[in-house]
């Protein structure tokens, strides 16, 4: 009884072998070799910046999909773009190198807290409760959702707010889906100017609890020569393409035009200057009197 229950064991595992066998040859899908290729050239974060679940799957759409670009991996920079491009048969691109950046400065704004938040520290989960325990339900949480999210270490929590290494940082965009506030966004890494506020509230409301905070009083709009900025959903939103390709030359009629000093200069040179011309204006002063 027994050995028969065992040699019926064996035949049916031989059966079920050859029918897999059979299968296996019938079904048999040839994969491109570039593949692999593509795969050794990319860093294998996985971060999924490109769009694509993973480096195996950007690998495979680059090949088989025209449409799909060989500039794509942020993580890589435009080496990795290069020989994606080389090995793809496409060109890379001139790409715009982008960083993330964080649209909320509600330590300088003395934002307070409505309660005393004692759940799982959860940037996700605080939100959910109530709109989270700060004053601005617009500001950064700061438990670091992102933080824990970003594959490049690029990112860290300080004073409560989180703050970012430009240095690492590959604009893969993880913190981005990662953030229940909208705060965080991809912008170029030669931005000349950048609403440093992401709330969508007016004038009162968001003097009330913030006082750093953008009013959305439209002033930068008026004034913006390149029609770079608009209101979109409340917010202040700057096209930064549009603003790029106009030049200097409005010498950032908007960030003069801000009354709260929250649409504020992002490139260091700009910055730097503006330094210089502030530290200058007492001398001029003392001159002319």
């Amino acid at each position: 009884m027994v050995v028969t229950s065992v040699l019926s064991l064996l035949a049916l595992g031989f059966v079920a072998a050859c029918v897999l066998a059979a299968a296996s040859r019938v079904f048999y899908v040839e994969e491109d070799p570039r593949v692999e290729a593509v795969m050794d050239a990319l860093p294998g974060a996985n971060c999924g910046g490109c769009g694509f679940a993973g480096c195996e799957a950007y690998a495979q759409a680059v090949l088989a999909d025209p449409s799909v670009s060989a500039g794509l991996c942020c993580a890589g920079g435009p080496e990795i773009s290069v020989k994606v491009g080389e090995l793809s048969g496409k060109s890379a691109g001139d790409a715009e190198p982008t960083v993330s950046f964080r649209r909320c400065v509600k330590d300088e704004g003395k934002v307070a807290e409505r309660y005393g938040y004692q759940g799982f520290a959860s940037c996700a989960a605080a939100h959910m409760l109530e709109d989270g325990p700060d004053a601005c339900r617009f500001s950064c949480i700061g438990f670091g959702d992102c933080v824990r999210g970003c594959p490049f270490d690029a990112m860290y929590i300080e004073n409560g707010l989180v703050q970012i290494d430009e240095e690492k940082c590959t604009s893969c965009g993880a913190c981005i889906r990662l953030c229940p506030r909208d705060i965080l966004e991809l912008i170029p890494r030669r931005a000349r100017v950048m609403v440093y506020c992401s709330t969508q509230d007016k004038m009162k409301a968001v003097m009330n609890v913030c006082e750093a905070g953008c009013i959305n009083c439209a002033k930068c709009v008026k004034k913006c020569p390149a029609n770079a900025i608009t209101q979109e959903g409340g917010k202040i939103m700057i096209d930064q393409k549009a603003c790029l390709a106009y030049g200097p030359e409005c010498g950032e009629a908007c960030v003069e035009a801000c009354p709260r000093n929250i649409l504020r200069h992002t490139c260091a040179t700009a910055k730097v200057k503006l330094a210089e011309i502030k530290a200058a204006e007492p001398v001029q002063e003392e001159a002319s009197a």
